[in-house]
């Protein structure tokens, strides 16, 4: 998958493992995720999807904060959790949400494997052990789109890897970059005032 990594998401690599400011972290970079992708989807279709994508994107922050402290890298961590979302998306027949087209989920999936395997998540379950106790909610479903599916934000060809475009517009493949010293948790997106990608 092709992700952007800048500063912000190291500072949101902070907020959401400091105590106390991880909370408000939390909640929003949910609101930002649930924003961004409702975008993608059709206007009449965003309203009846938005309460799914906050505890959805709530549940997927336990991943990422899970996968770090397994060892994956920032980039991978993040990845991780929009692989959870692209199951999640292709599930429910949302394919103009997703991000990688339906032929690379299983590739993504088999990158992670392991971890996946240790959490119990597969491409039927994406959140495995990371479901909240009390579910997720639901939203009505489109599989129709996946029999004539275009994937029209996804970018296809970056299933062997991590793909992270820097700020200077690099492209460097694998995630394990360098962590730039004393980040400020308050420049996570949603911490400021400027909106930013996931």
């Amino acid at each position: 998958m092709k992700i952007r990594q800048n500063i912000r998401h190291w500072a949101a690599k902070k907020a959401l493992t400091t105590p106390v400011v991880g909370d408000v972290a939390n909640d929003k970079l949910v609101d930002l995720h649930t924003s961004i992708f409702l975008n993608k989807a059709d206007e009449d279709r965003r309203e009846e999807r938005r309460a799914h994508l906050d505890s959805f994107f709530d549940a997927t922050m336990d991943t990422y904060v899970a996968a770090l402290e397994a060892g994956f890298p920032e980039a991978e961590a993040r990845e991780i959790t929009h692989v959870q979302a692209n199951f999640d998306f292709f599930n429910h027949g949302w394919t103009e949400m997703m991000e990688i087209p339906g032929d690379e989920l299983e590739p993504h999936y088999r990158r992670y494997e392991s971890f996946f395997a240790d959490h119990g998540i597969t491409i039927d379950d994406p959140l495995g052990e990371f479901r909240p106790a009390e579910g997720i909610v639901d939203a009505p479903e489109t599989p129709e789109k996946l029999e004539t599916a275009e994937y029209e934000n996804a970018l296809a060809g970056f299933a062997d890897d991590v793909y992270v475009e820097t700020d200077d517009g690099e492209t460097v493949v694998g995630g394990d970059l360098e962590e730039p010293e004393e980040v400020d948790p308050s420049a996570a997106p949603g911490l400021d005032d400027d909106e930013a990608s996931a």
